[in-house]
């Protein structure tokens, strides 16, 4: 048995592409999971496909900028598997455009998904990881954010994501300083460019807006900087996910985990 067996997990975003794998990951390790996501079908069928080898696993429709939605899912997610043991707060869409023509509502909307959703589901997890349990102790737990390598740098066309992936530190930070007490670690996860559809999508949109090819945004810009030419994968992305909520103390808190085949070093 691993540390977090028979914990609970809800992970956001996770229909498709990291969160996903995330799910699936954690369902391995023994944890129960609560599969979050805009398309209500999509986590129903990843949680079928979790209880169909054996794990246990509930689909949520959940919008991450609503708070009452939120709310909601996260007390179906206690009342019906047990508790809250991980947060993985993974949602998260990309929009590429030069600063000058970026709209304000897309602005919005980055921020929106990325930065509110992390803060919404944070605020409403822990109460359930800071209550005392049968030892009178608190229950702990663990909240893991997706960020980027664009956590720690910047890229032309991407304010709004370079924004947000920088926020999701400070909060991550804090929570590590106020979670302590509670027995709560926070981490961000930090990938490269993953082969998910949001990444596939950005393909033709760099390709027109820096006036090359297709395969010139592949090589150069995506896979430019790492060490050997290959993508970041999902599974990646997840055992990274594993690694830190089964370990087993809070020397590591607070911390960003770059996941990127050397495209970034810190």
């Amino acid at each position: 048995m691993t540390s977090i067996h028979g914990k609970v997990a809800l992970v956001t975003g996770a229909a498709s592409g990291i969160g996903k794998e995330i799910a699936h990951e954690l369902a391995r390790a023994g944890a129960a999971v609560a599969i979050a996501d805009l398309n209500a079908a999509g986590a129903d069928a990843v949680a079928a496909d979790i209880v169909a080898a054996g794990g246990r696993a509930i689909g949520l429709a959940m919008d991450v900028t609503d708070e009452a939605a939120v709310d909601a899912g996260i007390a179906r997610t206690v009342a019906e598997l047990g508790g809250l043991d991980i947060l993985v707060s993974n949602a998260g869409i990309q929009i590429v455009n030069p600063i000058e023509q970026f709209a304000y509502a897309d602005w919005k909307k980055m921020l929106a998904i990325h930065l509110d959703g992390a803060f919404l589901t944070t605020k409403a997890a822990l109460p359930h990881m800071y209550a005392a349990g049968a030892d009178g102790q608190p229950r702990g737990g663990t909240v893991i954010y997706m960020g980027s390598v664009h956590s720690h740098l910047a890229s032309p066309l991407k304010s709004a994501y370079v924004t947000a992936k920088h926020g999701l530190l400070g909060l991550s930070r804090t929570l590590a300083k106020e979670g302590a007490k509670h027995g709560v670690r926070s981490h961000v996860v930090c990938p490269g460019f993953v082969r998910t559809p949001l990444v596939d999508k950005q393909i033709p949109e760099q390709a027109r807006e820096f006036g090359i090819s297709e395969d010139e945004v592949v090589k150069k810009i995506m896979l430019g900087n790492t060490v050997d030419g290959i993508f970041t994968t999902v599974e990646d992305v997840a055992q990274t996910v594993r690694f830190l909520c089964e370990f087993p103390s809070a020397a590591l808190t607070g911390q960003s985990f770059v996941v990127s085949h050397g495209w970034h070093m810190q």
